[in-house]
């Protein structure tokens, strides 16, 4: 399973603002099952990216 475009571009313009923010992303991970990207940076910041371009901040 391949990401969508839109997640693509979500993906880069959010690790693009992390990094602005001088914090580490540690890890950038499709999910297989779910088709959902998943980046975890810093001590405590978590994203998913879902397929409809959606996005949520995890705890």
């Amino acid at each position: 399973m391949l990401p969508t475009a839109e997640q693509g571009i979500m993906c880069v313009t959010l690790c693009q603002s992390i990094t602005n923010m001088f914090t580490l992303i540690a890890v950038v991970r499709l999910d297989e099952r779910t088709g959902n990207i998943f980046i975890l940076a810093g001590d405590n910041i978590q994203i998913e990216i879902f397929r409809n371009d959606r996005r949520r901040f995890l705890e």
